[in-house]
């Protein structure tokens, strides 16, 4: 009951009430990226969602425009306070989580959750996910999850998943709330914002921000 019809209540009644938010933080913040590189505002990213199905996830751009792709061994996005490719206004931004407030928006339309997992890329066909990555995708990716909440980017991305699917097995109203309050925690603190895994992977590809 809670899986299929009040998470999504939740969903929408918390969207419709952030957007209000949202809409005042686009106006004060897109100038200001704007006005730095003269780039995009917004950097909307392919993402797989529900059962592999992709869609276009919002975000604040907070790269430089055309800035290449860097990840890590574990095909995990490389995140550094030294990273060149971040605007300033991009790391105000992605210190504050206020990045991705811009999800609300995907919520509202039913491609995202407040709570699940993180959306991967497209880049890897359907064909060839393993038993944990088809696992995560059998629910809605979400705004935050049970790693953002408590991991950030400091584990693996295998463990990440591993902790996706403990999510899956066991959404219930009360795991949701704690996840919720814990992200707050983890934002407010600016805990575990960066990977310690060193850049070793070529730099190909676009900005994937």
């Amino acid at each position: 009951m809670y899986k299929k019809f009040i998470k999504r209540l939740i969903d929408i009644i918390v969207a419709l009430v952030a957007l209000p938010f949202v809409l005042l933080l686009i106006m004060i913040i897109a100038p200001f990226i704007y006005l730095e590189d003269r780039g995009p505002i917004f950097y909307n990213a392919e993402r797989r969602g529900l059962n592999g199905k992709a869609f276009k996830m919002y975000k604040f751009r907070s790269m430089h425009v055309n800035a290449p792709d860097i990840r890590n061994d574990d095909s995990s996005t490389y995140n550094s306070d030294t990273d060149p490719r971040v605007t300033r206004v991009g790391y105000f931004l992605r210190k504050a989580s206020l990045d991705e407030v811009l999800q609300f928006l995907n919520v509202l339309k039913g491609d995202m959750s407040l709570i699940g997992p993180r959306p991967n890329l497209t880049s890897k066909p359907l064909k060839s996910l393993d038993e944990l990555e088809r696992k995560r995708i059998t629910i809605k990716p979400g705004i935050t999850g049970y790693n953002q909440a408590y991991f950030r980017n400091s584990i693996p991305q295998r463990e990440k998943y591993v902790n996706d699917c403990y999510y899956v097995d066991h959404i219930s109203f009360a795991l949701d709330v704690k996840i919720i309050l814990q992200t707050v925690k983890t934002v407010l603190l600016n805990k575990n914002i960066n990977t310690n895994t060193s850049e070793k992977n070529s730099l190909t590809g676009n900005q994937n921000d």
